[in-house]
C-alpha cells in the first residue's frame, strides 16, 4: 500500500500543496512516487493499493503508468485524517475485497538506496506479521540527526533473526539526547514503513481507535467505484479521528516489532536531505538546470524555471529558483522554510497552492506573461488527451499553434489547426482543445477581458469526472 498524500511543504518552492514532492523527480529522474512504486516491484508484491486524495488521481494514474507499475486500485480519501485512517482505508478496502494479506505500509516520498537490504528485512519481518505483529522498519543512523523519530528496540535478548520488540517510540530529539542514542545501538529511525496483515491492523484499531474504524468500515460500505479510483463515502469517512498510526496504535500496541535496517533510508524532507543524496561537483556543489557558480563550495543550486543562478563566494548555501519564487538559506537552515511557508499563507497563497507549470490531466499550463486585461500561457495537451467542452463569461481566447497538431471545437464547428495556424473565442462561446496526434500539442493562448480567474468556467462535458468543478 502506497501512501501518496502530503503537501512537501519542507521543499518549496518547487513542491506545492497541488503538486507536492512525490510526484516530483526531486531525487533522481523518476519522481520520488514512480521510485516507490519500482522498489515494490516482482513476483513477491501483490499489485499496489494507492491511498491518495481526489486532487492528484490522475496524476498518480499516469505516472504509476509510466513507470509500468501495476496498480490495483487508487483509493480517495474525501479528506486527509493521516496515516492511521490511511492504514485503516487500505485494510478496510482489502478484507471487504475477501481478503487477509500482508498489508506493507510505504510512504511515497520516501528514499532508500538499498532496496536488497530493505527486501531482506521485509522478509524477516513477514514472519512476523503472519503471527500477528505489527512490524516496523528502524532506518540505521548514519548520524544523531534531530529531524527524525526514532524507535528504541528490546535488545534483551538477543534476537535470532534481527527483529525485535518495540520499546518506545521518541520524537525528534535534541542534538545531545541524538548523539546519545546513537551511541547506545538500540535507536533507530522511525521510517514510518509497516507491515502487518489487513485483520491486525483492524484489530488493533478496534481496540484503540474504535470510533476511527467505524467510520472508516461504514465509507467502505458505502464506497463507489469508477474503473481504479474508489471513493469511500465522504460523510462517514470524515468522522474518523485525525491522528498518526504512531500515536493512535503503535505507541500503545503490544504488537509491535522492529527489524533494523541498514538501507540507505532518507524521507526527503528538507533541501540539505536533497544535498546530501544527490552527486556532487569538485567543489561539494549539487546543481541543476541553468547554473554559473565561482568560488562556491558545497552548495545546493538549482533552477527548476529557467532562471540563471548565478553564484559567487558562496559556501553551503542553498539557492532553489522557479519563475515565481527564489528561496535561499545557510544549507543548516534550509527547515525554516515552514516559516516562509507560515508568513506566505497571509501574503501569497497561491504560491503555495499551485506551482508556476500547472499540471492537470490533460497535460499542462504555465503562466509566461500578464498585465490588466490580459493574460498568455504556454499550453501543452499530451497525445490522445483533451479539455472540457466548456465557455467562459468574462473572457475571449487566442490560440496559437506552435508545435503538434490541434483538434478546436468552435461552437458548431471542428477544425484541426497545425503550426502557426490560429483561431480565436469570443467570450460565452462553446470551445474545446483536444490532441488527436502522436506528439505534444503545444499552444499559446491569449487571454483578453475583464475577469481572468481560473474559476470563470462553465463546464458542459469532462472526461476527467471535473463537471462540478471550476478550474480548467
Amino acid at each position: 500500500m502506497i501512501l501518496c498524500g502530503g503537501a512537501g511543504t519542507r521543499l518549496w518552492p518547487v513542491s506545492r500543496q497541488t503538486f507536492p514532492k512525490q510526484l516530483l523527480p526531486v531525487a533522481g529522474e523518476q519522481s520520488l512516487l514512480q521510485q516507490t512504486a519500482n522498489r515494490l516491484s516482482g513476483d513477491r508484491f501483490a499489485p499496489a493499493i494507492v491511498v491518495s486524495g481526489e486532487d492528484q488521481r490522475f496524476f498518480i494514474m499516469r505516472q504509476l503508468e509510466a513507470a509500468g507499475a501495476p496498480v490495483e486500485s487508487i483509493l480517495l480519501e474525501p479528506s486527509g485524517r493521516n496515516t492511521s485512517a490511511a492504514a485503516g482505508l487500505a485494510a478496510s478496502w482489502l478484507l471487504a475485497s475477501g481478503r487477509d494479506d500482508l498489508l506493507l505500509l510505504m510512504p511515497s516520498d520516501h528514499v532508500i538506496g538499498d532496496r536488497d537490504a530493505f527486501l531482506k528485512a521485509i522478509e524477516i519481518g513477514a514472519s512476523h506479521a503472519e503471527q500477528g505483529s505489527i512490524v516496523t522498519f528502524g532506518a540505521s543512523p548514519t548520524g544523531p540527526n534531530t529531524q527524525y523519530g526514532y524507535i528504541e528496540a528490546d535488545m534483551s535478548p538477543p534476537s535470532p533473526d534481527g527483529a525485535y520488540p518495540i520499546a518506545r517510540f521518541v520524537e525528534k530529539p535534541s542534538a545531545d539526547k541524538a548523539a546519545g542514542y546513537l551511541a547506545s545501538g538500540r535507536f533507530f529511525w522511525n521510517a514510518g514503513i509497516f507491515l502487518a496483515r489487513a485483520s491486525t491492523l483492524l484489530d488493533e484499531m478496534r481496540q484503540f481507535l474504535p470510533a476511527s474504524l467505524d467510520a472508516i468500515s461504514r465509507s467502505v460500505a458505502e464506497s463507489a467505484t469508477d474503473g481504479l479510483f474508489v471513493r469511500p463515502a465522504a460523510a462517514a469517512f470524515n468522522q474518523a479521528e485525525n491522528i498518526s498510526i504512531d500515536h493512535g496504535l503503535m505507541e500503545k500496541t503490544s504488537r509491535g516489532v522492529v527489524v533494523p535496517v541498514q538501507m540507505q533510508w532518507s524521507d526527503v524532507g528538507s533541501w540539505d536531505a536533497i544535498w546530501a543524496l544527490a552527486a556532487k561537483d569538485g567543489d561539494g556543489n549539487v546543481t541543476q538546470g541553468e547554473v554559473v557558480s565561482i568560488d562556491t563550495t558545497s552548495s545546493l543550486l538549482r533552477s527548476d524555471g529557467g532562471a540563471l543562478i548565478a553564484a559567487v563566494g558562496l559556501d553551503r548555501m542553498a539557492v532553489i529558483a522557479v519563475r515565481d519564487a527564489v528561496f535561499v538559506a545557510p544549507l543548516d537552515r534550509v527547515s525554516d522554510v515552514k516559516h516562509v511557508v507560515e508568513a506566505l499563507k497571509g501574503r501569497e497563497p497561491d504560491r503555495l497552492t499551485s506551482p508556476p507549470k500547472v499540471a492537470r490531466p490533460w497535460g499542462s499550463y504555465e503562466t509566461v506573461a500578464d498585465g490588466p486585461g490580459f493574460q498568455v500561457k504556454h499550453i501543452v495537451v499530451d497525445p490522445g488527451e483533451r479539455l472540457s467542452l466548456q465557455s467562459h463569461a468574462h473572457r475571449s481566447e487566442h490560440w496559437v499553434v506552435v508545435r503538434g497538431a490541434a483538434e478546436v471545437t468552435v461552437g458548431d464547428s471542428v477544425t484541426i489547426l497545425h503550426e502557426n495556424e490560429s483561431t480565436y473565442i469570443p467570450a460565452g462561446t462553446i470551445h474545446r482543445l483536444a490532441n488527436p496526434g502522436t506528439i505534444q500539442l503545444e499552444l499559446i493562448e491569449v487571454q483578453c477581458g475583464s475577469y481572468l480567474g481560473e474559476d470563470d468556467i462553465h463546464r458542459l462535458d469532462d472526461e476527467y469526472g471535473r463537471a462540478e468543478t471550476k478550474e480548467r
